[in-house]
């Protein structure tokens, strides 16, 4: 049931538009719907984080001309790439936590604001140090992903968690693509060609205004994420709090139970190596389709948005794939899902890597994109399983492995001088993250090496801070 007053101390109750289980969690996905709270809650996620993504990285593709004003070389783009990422880890491992205790609705709305005021402010730069501080303080829209996961494990049912994780991180990324296409082959040349076509140097007059658009959808959607939405299926942590529906829960001790879990640790480091990888591509494929191809600023970000629109399915398709194990395997299922979705992301790097032709590139960019996106998707059908005391603290130190994944990526893109080995390198590193799910054993679940399964882990439901219950007493 979900609450209609919650200013009252005693909780209304009305029937749900989705099937629920014992603890209020839809049991069905309705993807077409927008009912409150499961379905309201679904699509808020995704989209929060979709623009999130947007102003994270709508200089992405802007930066051939951010070079150029600024005179910038590699090594400074590949220190302000990785800034942009730096600064969200911490954000990451905070917000998990705060999410436990506050609910995903309102750190959500907060990070669109914060996020959203620097990005308005880009074309105030004037130097690399100011790019950097730009970029740094931009990455905490990445956080917002920690919300986007703990609001869909909150809102679903263990049996349809994987999809639904996968669903609203995976469409949540498009945002990714939709930069490239947007800010890079679509307003950066309209604002150069039409509105600053008179401006002494047209693309700096473009990329110093455009991301005030983002910007500005950002805090719009924060505004209205806060006031038209729940934090859990029985209302907003405040109330049910308020009323004695739910008990208080401490931001500390939270991640304390994630952070000494070695499962934790694990599914860290194999983020780490796939949205990890994520981040890298889509602050470097432009780039590298304009130096290694030769080809116009808006093709190589139309090329480069496909790694982003395969999220559309691909992270959706690897939760999905995850339950689905799951079902018929058990936990061990999901891990070998796991693995071998980081062994072949893995080959597929060495692949893309290798080729000089621009077709095959584009296909292995495709396919490679896939399997990144799928163990995406994997990972956080795992993650609910974790610890189910701390669930938003796991997900945000699992989600934090992503832009960690980034910085060491970067650092190899830095330094190397040879783009080819720095994909080697990426692609060694996610090889060994996939053997790494050898060591993955879940309490009450068989692992792949270690572990058993027990009677009651087929009932395990990830829930949500526990609402207290009034007795029959206490109802009359």
């Amino acid at each position: 049931m979900i609450p209609v007053n919650q200013d009252e101390d005693k909780i209304e109750e009305r029937n749900f538009a989705l099937p629920v289980n014992s603890t209020n969690k839809a049991t069905e996905l309705k993807i077409l719907s927008f009912a409150r709270p499961h379905m309201r809650a679904f699509h808020y996620s995704w989209w929060c984080f979709f623009i999130a993504f947007f102003c994270w990285f709508s200089i992405a593709p802007l930066l051939p001309a951010v070079k150029e004003t600024l005179q910038l070389d590699k090594k400074d783009i590949w220190t302000t790439n990785i800034v942009a990422v730096a600064g969200d880890i911490f954000c990451r491992f905070l917000f998990g936590a705060i999410t436990d205790k506050y609910g995903a609705r309102l750190p959500m709305g907060f990070v669109l604001l914060a996020a959203s005021i620097p990005t308005a402010m880009t074309g105030l730069v004037n130097s690399l140090t100011g790019l950097i501080f730009l970029r740094l303080f931009i990455g905490i829209a990445g956080s917002s992903f920690v919300m986007c996961q703990c609001w869909s494990t909150r809102m679903f049912d263990k049996s349809i968690v994987g999809i639904a994780n996968g669903l609203v991180g995976g469409w949540g990324n498009v945002g990714g693509g939709v930069t490239q296409i947007v800010m890079g082959t679509l307003l950066f040349p309209l604002f150069r060609d039409v509105v600053f076509k008179d401006a002494d140097v047209p693309a700096e007059s473009a990329w110093r205004t455009v991301c005030i658009i983002p910007a500005c959808v950002a805090a719009i959607t924060a505004i209205v994420v806060i006031t038209t939405s729940e934090d859990c299926p029985d209302g907003n942590y405040k109330a049910l709090k308020k009323g004695g529906h739910m008990v208080e829960v401490s931001a500390a001790a939270s991640f304390r139970g994630g952070a000494t879990d070695l499962n934790t640790w694990l599914l860290y480091f194999q983020y780490a190596c796939c949205f990890g990888v994520e981040l890298t591509m889509n602050n470097f494929t432009a780039t590298y389709f304009v130096e290694d191809f030769k080809l116009s600023v808006a093709s190589a970000s139309a090329i480069a948005s496909i790694f982003g629109f395969m999220n559309i399915f691909a992270r959706g398709l690897g939760g999905y794939t995850s339950d689905k194990c799951m079902a018929k395997y058990g936990m061990r299922g999901r891990i070998i899902w796991q693995a071998i979705t980081l062994i072949v992301e893995g080959c597929l790097i060495f692949a893309f890597a290798s080729t000089k032709n621009l077709g095959t590139a584009i296909f292995l960019l495709t396919v490679f994109s896939i399997f990144v996106q799928a163990a995406e998707g994997s990972t956080y059908g795992i993650v609910p399983y974790v610890n189910i005391s701390s669930p938003g603290a796991v997900a945000g130190i699992v989600g934090a492995g992503g832009p960690t994944g980034a910085v060491l990526f970067g650092l190899g893109f830095r330094q190397f001088a040879d783009v080819k080995h720095a994909y080697f390198f990426m692609a060694g590193i996610v090889v060994a993250s996939g053997i790494s799910c050898l060591f993955i054993t879940i309490k009450g679940h068989r692992g792949l090496l270690f572990g058993k399964d027990l009677p009651q882990s087929s009932a395990l439901n990830v829930p949500a801070p526990q609402v207290v219950e009034e007795d029959e007493e206490d109802k009359k």
